[in-house]
């Protein structure tokens, strides 16, 4: 099984591919240097299987090489920061 995060910057969002089937997105707004994630979905069949947390990880490192911020309007990702610390810091 392979898997992987590919960021799709004309649909602004990252997507979580599986096998080549997107099995998650992570939808964002860019307004200059200000990411404001606010929706992310797993497939449903797929949830609870540590797949979002995957997919807003790489996410949120992918954002952090970028130089830009990070509005959480997602609850998960909102969540998944409160839990990782190390992510605070790009809050905007």
């Amino acid at each position: 099984m392979t898997r992987s995060v590919r960021h799709n910057p004309d649909a602004s969002r990252y997507e979580l591919v599986e096998n080549g089937t997107v099995v998650g997105v992570a939808d964002y707004r860019l307004d200059g240097n200000v990411a404001t994630f606010p929706h992310t979905e797993i497939v449903a069949h797929r949830r609870g299987d540590g797949l979002g947390a995957e997919l807003v990880r790489a996410a949120l490192d992918d954002t952090r090489a970028r130089g830009r911020r990070v509005v959480a309007r997602c609850w998960y990702v909102a969540e998944f920061v409160d839990e990782h610390p190390e992510y605070t810091d790009l809050l905007a």
